[in-house]
């Protein structure tokens, strides 16, 4: 999958909007269909484009997958979040970042699991995967160093290994509720990933009484006997 990411951007509007239409077509295809059944003809007949079209912008269907993990890999680091910066409350931009994420990987919940698919077969993917998790941790590494600095952070924690660990934890309680299906409310979840964030980093954190800190699972129907 080496070509899609070193590919120069089409140089007119129509073939920046042609492009576009092929990406979201494709992960409408791969959705629906799976990565495997996924078929050229069926993504170029989504986008309602011709066969010449798709090769002008991709190789094959590696590379446009590929685009449309890059696609959602952008909304899923969402930018209009901050780091943790300045003099603003710690928590509450974890907090903030927390809710972000884990209401975007809820909209991209399909595109994830295909992730977590593709990743077992193929290897491009697979470091497609490793790069998009030390994105996260680089972001993460970044606010835990100026937490440290400002003497609000643990600062025996190394950065590097305590953002990897802590976003591999949000990564895998949202994996378990929005792709395995494990039934946890949204802000259970946020306040839940937030004060481990906090207890890791050892700041402080407002008490919450113990009822409404606890995940909320819902009761499955009982069978019949």
């Amino acid at each position: 999958m080496p070509g899609s990411p070193h590919r120069e951007p089409p140089r007119t509007a129509r073939g920046a909007r042609t492009r576009a239409a092929l990406v979201a077509a494709a992960r409408t295809v791969f959705e629906r269909d799976g990565y495997l059944n996924a078929r050229l003809t069926d993504i170029t007949a989504e986008a309602s484009c011709s066969t010449g079209s798709f090769y002008t912008y991709f190789d094959n269907k590696e590379e446009i997958f590929a685009a449309v993990l890059e696609e959602a890999q952008e909304e899923m680091l969402h930018p209009h979040v901050r780091e943790v910066t300045g003099d603003e409350d710690p928590v509450a931009v974890i907090e903030a970042s927390n809710r972000a994420y884990l209401e975007a990987y809820e909209r991209n919940a399909k595109l994830m699991r295909l992730l977590d698919e593709v990743a077992t077969i193929d290897d491009d993917v697979r470091e497609l995967r490793r790069r998009r998790g030390a994105l996260f941790a680089e972001r993460n590494a970044r606010s835990i160093r100026d937490l440290q600095a400002r003497g609000l952070a643990d600062p025996a924690l190394d950065p590097d290994l305590t953002a990897r660990a802590l976003s591999g934890m949000v990564g895998r309680l949202a994996n378990s509720v929005y792709v395995l299906g494990d039934h946890v409310e949204r802000e259970a979840l946020v306040r839940t990933a937030t004060r481990l964030w906090a207890n890791a980093l050892r700041l402080d954190v407002p008490d919450v009484p113990p009822a409404a800190a606890a995940p909320k699972r819902r009761r499955r129907p009982a069978k019949k006997p």
